[in-house]
């Protein structure tokens, strides 16, 4: 009998080798990343099963918690996508009966949750119909005279958009970056050259940082905005007529820290070039290229001020936010400014709704299981035997909540694991609630151009190139403490005259 390996062993060995490599399975692993994955489930294993169970909360309490600690530290490890690790989580505590399946999918229903996706629907729309850019171009021929002047013209531009487009995000990458970067390659400003100082790290330094108090302007401004005031409203602080109060309390300090960003960036971080005479005319180009106001435009702007007119008056009206914002997105559609595919492909509205889902829904268990408010008697015991009044504890929980973010890539995760707990502290702290929560809102928002990382829009820049990273170290905490400054004495006056406390 002829021998099978015979041509094998007859072969070079060379070809040998060659051989046998290719017969070697390929693994080409396409799942979850493992060390990510494993660390994870480590901290959740080690919390329920290593950390004493506290004798005032019930086994079932404290599961969830072990597991909604394995969430959070999967938002922030990134094993999986965020709405598929959110999923995954969730799966694990119905299977583990932690939570029953009404319960855990109970948040789904949430009216919130549904005014944060139909907001992103409205972004859609800006973005397809060419409003945005023009509105941004407008500010750009008014007031960009100089490098100054350009700044503040798409600052005011942001303010004026962000109501009605609620993805700090999507405002940086669809509208406000590709505007930026065409203003500084004309100015012969590139990334990653010696001549990105010129204008075009300025621009995207003072855009990142005024982005910040843009979103925390307005309530529909951002969507862990909406976020923090459903958590809110699920451990008993309620805010009265939210569109409304979230601007009278954030007007004044949120105005004067979007007047001065820019300023003093311009002092500490300054372009080389002072005056751009070109982008007026640039603008102007852009803008008869795009030819007067379309149809589809005006029919934006004029269901996005019915919206918004609801969204202030709904109260009186007896209309919620959310079904506001549905009538808008109906009449959007019905009209064909939108259609359905619009809707279908905006993959970022439902990647939202899955795991804002399971965030809300696990954090209302937590609250309903008595975790959150065991949380808070303890950090208010604490502060109490160290004779903190209530305006003290404010001050260190504030203060603990902000900085925290540098273990954090993502604002939204950060509400989802912190704010909850946060705000019993400041209620278990004597502190007056509606204060708390509208403070923590705010300073959810402020907190995004600390680092890189610290949220979308600040990583959508950082990504153009301009701006080393040892400067956006610099300026995130020097804008962060300057922030803190202005908020917290405009911020506290005004309160003050509001009644916050």
């Amino acid at each position: 009998m002829s021998n099978p390996n015979s041509t094998a062993n007859n072969l070079p060995i060379d070809a040998r080798t060659t051989t046998s490599r290719r017969r070697l399975p390929n693994f080409n692993w396409k799942g979850v990343k493992p060390i990510p994955f494993f660390i994870s489930i480590f901290i959740g294993l080690l919390l329920r099963f290593a950390v004493p169970k506290p004798h005032s909360l019930t086994p079932k309490a404290w599961s969830l918690l072990s597991i909604f600690l394995t969430t959070i530290s999967g938002l922030i490890l990134s094993p999986l996508p965020v709405g598929a690790w959110a999923f995954t989580c969730l799966t694990l505590a119905v299977i583990t009966k932690t939570l029953t399946f009404a319960a855990a999918f109970s948040a789904f229903t949430n009216e919130v949750i549904w005014l944060i996706v139909i907001s992103f629907f409205f972004s859609k729309g800006f973005v397809k119909t060419g409003l945005g850019d023009r509105i941004a171009m407008l500010f750009v021929r008014w007031l960009g005279k100089s490098t100054l002047g350009l700044s503040y013209g798409l600052v005011l531009s942001e303010a004026v958009i962000s109501p009605a487009m609620p993805s700090t995000t999507a405002r940086a990458g669809g509208i406000f970056l590709p505007i930026i970067k065409s203003l500084a390659v004309g100015a012969d400003s590139r990334p990653k050259d010696g001549s990105a100082r010129k204008i075009g790290a300025y621009l995207i330094q003072s855009q990142n940082q005024s982005a910040s108090n843009s979103s925390a302007l307005f309530l529909t401004a951002a969507a862990q905005n909406m976020l923090c005031v459903k958590l809110a409203d699920s451990i008993g602080v309620k805010i009265p007529n939210r569109w409304v109060t979230w601007l009278k309390a954030s007007s004044i300090p949120a105005l004067i820290s979007l007047s001065a960003t820019p300023f003093i960036l311009y002092k500490i971080f300054p372009p080389e070039m002072k005056a751009t005479p070109d982008a007026p005319a640039m603008a102007k180009r852009k803008l008869e290229q795009m030819g007067p106001v379309k149809r589809d435009e005006w029919l934006m702007v004029g269901t996005m001020l019915l919206t918004v007119a609801l969204w202030i008056s709904g109260e009186a009206l007896g209309m919620t936010s959310v079904i506001a914002a549905m009538l808008g997105l109906s009449i959007l559609l019905l009209l064909g400014v939108l259609d359905w595919e619009d809707c279908l492909s905006e993959m970022q509205a439902w990647d939202t709704l899955a795991w804002f889902g399971v965030l809300v829904g696990m954090a209302t268990q937590l609250t309903a299981l008595g975790v959150v408010p065991w949380m808070s008697k303890c950090v208010a015991k604490l502060l109490k035997s160290l004779s903190v009044n209530w305006f003290g504890a404010f001050c260190i929980l504030q203060t603990a909540y902000f900085f925290i973010h540098y273990l954090f890539a993502s604002q939204t995760a950060h509400v989802g694991a912190l704010y909850s707990a946060f705000l019993g502290m400041h209620v278990a702290s004597q502190v007056p609630g509606l204060l708390a929560a509208l403070a923590l809102g705010y300073n959810t928002n402020l907190f995004g151009a600390l680092t890189h990382y610290s949220s979308g829009q600040a990583a959508v820049y950082y990504g153009a190139g301009y701006v080393e990273l040892h400067d956006v170290f610099k300026l995130g905490i020097a804008m962060a403490l300057i922030n803190i400054v202005i908020w917290g004495l405009t911020g506290a006056a005004w309160w003050k005259v509001l009644g916050l406390y």
